[in-house]
């Protein structure tokens, strides 16, 4: 299983409204809800809050990877959400976070969540991948920037 099959293009968000990292993962779990509907929104928030309670997922670097498991959830589960202003993520460096790699995973998932966590760090972790994903300036840009990337870092 690789992050591409998991981020359709529609789970690729630009200019999301960001406001405090509460309302970014309301948001998420509202938008993801609405799209999945086995998945309820209160629930998917409760468990990224409950994570998040146990240490920020702020990656650092505007950088954050919001994760959860979910009874609900029969696949793995992503989103990537470029933010139209910074927030504040209690990141590991302070930074704000304006870049949000989110992922749910079924309650029984095994070692398949953490290698995809594992690949969402190695294409987060390049500052050059960074810059161009915040410089894209739509949808279109963004979703192809982050396919190719993935495409890259998942190729043998």
């Amino acid at each position: 299983m690789t992050l591409e099959t998991i981020l359709p293009p529609e789970r690729v968000l630009y200019d999301v409204p960001g406001g405090s990292k509460k309302r970014v993962l309301e948001f998420f779990s509202t938008f993801i809800a609405q799209n999945t509907p086995s998945l309820d929104s209160q629930e998917v928030f409760s468990r990224l809050i409950g994570r998040e309670r146990l240490g920020s997922t702020g990656i650092g670097n505007g950088v954050a990877i919001p994760h959860a498991r979910s009874p609900h959830c029969s696949a793995p589960i992503a989103g990537f959400l470029k933010l139209a202003e910074p927030v504040d993520f209690d990141a590991i460096d302070g930074d704000p976070v304006d870049l949000v790699f989110v992922l749910l995973v079924p309650e029984e998932a095994d070692d398949t969540h953490l290698a995809l966590l594992g690949q969402v760090a190695t294409i987060m972790s390049e500052a050059e991948t960074r810059q161009q994903l915040r410089k894209s300036a739509s949808q279109r840009e963004l979703l192809e920037l982050i396919t190719s990337k993935i495409r890259e870092k998942s190729a043998p």
